[in-house]
């Protein structure tokens, strides 16, 4: 049993919230990630918190439509 919600599931990746997503965030830790990005799903009500989240630990991000996500860099 899984602990959380991932990709597939379509449910908005901010903790506790059980929305479906419509956008995803494309992002990246430039520390640790080289040439590979992660995504978190959202919903309109956590997009703004879950950019500015990556946004404050200077994390290269991008709001996009959940159907582009496949093979999306950042």
């Amino acid at each position: 049993m899984a602990l959380a919600h991932g990709p597939r599931d379509g449910v908005c990746s901010a903790r506790g919230c059980e929305n479906p997503a419509t956008l995803a965030i494309v992002w990246r830790n430039p520390a640790l990630h080289h040439g590979r990005h992660k995504t978190w799903l959202t919903c309109e009500d956590h997009r703004d918190f879950l950019l500015s989240y990556m946004r404050a630990r200077s994390f290269p991000a991008r709001v996009v439509p959940i159907a582009d996500v496949g093979g999306a860099e950042v």
